[in-house]
């Protein structure tokens, strides 16, 4: 599946200064950082939707809701497992109170994604996913969700950090997490996290409570693998070489050194025990640069090398430790 842009961002004009004769007109008063705000959710808020599921829990059954975000004009929605771990019915919601069913395409509990079908035959209004490498702390992170119906619940803030990681509910630890501190509450578990340009970052997950401004979201870039893998094979089918990673960036004298063109690499914070990695010889400490002959700048790279055709098999791994480049033979297993 390929990304989709918009053909051009639209242009914010400068912020002027205005007299306080100028009018009742309120747009008058907006500041650019405001303008920005309304642009983007009066851009991206038609493809925000509820998402109302009908559980079964212990032989007892119970609704639950959340939020999603239209992805295709023919009706792909990007949501949290979490939203529709369970459910026997999914129903969806559009801001101007238009409402139809939705079936379960597919999920993927070690990300916190699903991937729904609205039943539909109208063309519906969604989102275009960003290259979420791209993003870097400080920038404008703009969280817009449909909880409990409310259309376009929004709240601002900026990034806070990049490539985190954070654990799901099944314990695994979900790679490539957007850090900002632009509120969230439960409702707003998979609606989209969006920047100034109107494109989707992240798809909103996690807050952690009693701790003030840490907020989650999974990275856009592992959206759209995870979709991607949904749509070929109806699962993600994973390759793993039993590291913890972390995003790191890469010093310009380093990458001058070594003749390396990505901003960004893999650093190896632990070795799993037994696994391939440690098989192979990679120890905490390393930064892993490419694998298979391909740059690493991400987490997400990791992911989207490591595919079905690559498990149990060798694969290359190059990587930096103590100022020497080092080569290491790996062969990925399947993630159970």
């Amino acid at each position: 599946m390929s990304r989709l842009h918009d053909d051009a961002p639209a242009t914010l004009e400068d912020a002027r200064p205005v007299s306080p004769t100028a009018g009742l007109n309120d747009s008058h008063l907006m500041d650019a950082y405001s303008r920005a705000v309304v642009d983007v959710v009066d851009a991206v808020s038609p493809a925000v939707v509820h998402v109302q599921v009908r559980k079964v829990h212990g032989g007892r059954v119970g609704q639950g809701s959340g939020s999603g975000v239209v992805v295709s004009p023919d009706g792909l929605v990007l949501t949290n497992n979490h939203v529709i771990d369970g459910t026997q019915s999914i129903s969806l919601s559009q801001g101007d109170g238009q409402r139809f069913g939705a079936r379960l395409i597919g999920r993927d509990p070690d990300t916190d994604l699903a991937v729904l079908r609205a039943e539909t035959s109208e063309r519906l209004k969604y989102a275009h996913l960003a290259d979420s490498k791209k993003i870097r702390p400080g920038q404008i992170a703009i969280a817009i969700g449909n909880p409990l119906g409310f259309q376009s619940t929004v709240t601002a803030g900026i990034i806070s950090a990049v490539g985190r990681s954070l654990r799901a509910e099944n314990g695994r630890l979900i790679d490539d997490i957007i850090q900002t501190d632009a509120a969230l509450n439960p409702g707003n578990s998979g609606g989209p996290l969006v920047n100034s340009a109107g494109h989707v970052i992240g798809i909103n997950t996690a807050t952690i409570m009693g701790a003030q401004g840490l907020c989650f979201a999974v990275a856009s870039n592992t959206a759209e693998y995870v979709l991607t893998q949904i749509l070929a094979h109806g699962r993600v089918l994973r390759g793993v070489i039993g590291i913890v990673a972390e995003h790191v960036v890469l010093p310009q004298s380093l990458r001058h050194s070594f003749g390396l063109t990505q901003p960004g690499a893999i650093g190896v914070r632990g070795v799993q025990s037994p696994g391939p990695a440690e098989a192979a010889g990679l120890i905490a400490g390393d930064i892993l640069i490419s694998l298979d002959g391909a740059p690493v700048a991400g987490v997400d790279d990791v992911a989207r090398i490591l595919d079905a055709k690559r498990i149990n098999q060798k694969v290359t791994a190059e990587v930096l430790r103590g100022g020497e480049k080092h080569e290491f033979t790996l062969v990925p297993e399947e993630r159970n």
